[in-house]
């Protein structure tokens, strides 16, 4: 047997093992803080919130129509209502506009467009919040107010146009990179079968992208639900129930302008303090449904249909 073909000889060197084992053991133990963080995160809302929750009641707490902390009144419903209401209008927004963008720049766009278009959208994903919300103060806000003869233009549609409009280049880039994802031979066997390029697009490209597009839109509906600093300067952040129910052109408040608003002014260790805190716990046991569902909804689709 020739000593080069020896077990012991076609061993990576003792450095270079040792240095694997290293990494796969931080790799791990990145893995392992972050699921404890989560964790942490989790046991620390549930705790501080509990003593809302019992001495007000969860179904109370749920789906009490008031929320006023001076007469220590927790019902969560007109946050609620407020936050699903500007999360629908924005995601409405977020579907026309950023899948259609995304389907351009994947399938359609010529090289020049796509190298202007591309670095100007991942240039609009990187604005800080805080600037969408003073631009949404200057112009969106009060071109409304005067559009629309309105006491105010802060309110749930300036919020729910600012936040589609604020997350539609995320939505895009992640729906281009799931249509960028189907191969090739795909398309190139559609258009040899002698469909056109729109046709490619809508019968195959979209149903084998669908679980991308999908789990997108599900994911920046979390990302909505949760900005902050955006919403609380437009929507006006008062808990109350709009009425009629649907009227966007009312003042509203969601999860994130109530903590953020209020949070700094309350008594350390009072019933509203926890029941802030029973907001932030509601917001991220929706945040975190959310995100399981993405993951299987993805996961079914692809299962069902191929989907990339």
């Amino acid at each position: 047997m020739n000593s080069m073909d020896h077990p012991e000889k076609r061993r990576p060197p003792r450095s270079r093992r040792y240095g694997d084992r290293f990494v796969e053991a931080l790799l791990f133990s990145a893995a392992i803080t972050s699921i404890l963080a989560m964790l942490l995160i989790f046991y620390f809302l549930t705790f501080e919130s509990f003593l809302a929750f019992r001495e007000v009641g969860v179904f109370d707490m749920l789906l009490g129509q008031k929320w006023h902390p001076a007469g220590e009144v927790f019902g969560m419903a007109p946050i609620i209502a407020g936050s699903v209401l500007i999360t629908t209008i924005a995601l409405i927004i977020n579907i026309l506009v950023g899948v259609p963008l995304a389907i351009y720049l994947s399938e359609l766009a010529g090289r020049r467009s796509r190298e202007f278009l591309k670095p100007a959208i991942e240039l609009l994903a990187g604005v800080p919040s805080i600037v969408y919300g003073f631009l949404g103060v200057l112009v969106l806000v009060v071109y409304l107010e005067r559009s629309f003869n309105m006491l105010t233009g802060r309110s749930i549609l300036a919020g729910a146009i600012l936040l589609g409009i604020m997350f539609i280049p995320a939505l895009t880039t992640i729906c281009e990179d799931a249509l960028r994802a189907v191969p090739k031979e795909f398309k190139e066997g559609s258009l040899a079968l002698g469909a056109t390029r729109w046709q490619t697009v809508r019968r195959v490209t979209l149903p084998a992208a669908s679980s991308g597009i999908i789990a997108a839109v599900i994911l920046n509906v979390g990302r909505i639900i949760g900005e902050t600093m955006a919403a609380l300067l437009v929507v006006g952040n008062v808990a109350r129930l709009p009425s009629p129910i649907f009227d966007a052109f009312d003042r509203g408040a969601i999860f994130t302008s109530v903590i953020a608003g209020e949070m700094g002014e309350v008594a350390h260790g009072s019933i509203h303090y926890h029941a802030l805190f029973a907001v932030g716990f509601v917001l991220l046991a929706i945040v975190t449904i959310l995100n399981i569902s993405a993951d299987l909804v993805r996961a079914a689709i692809q299962k069902r249909f191929g989907g990339y």
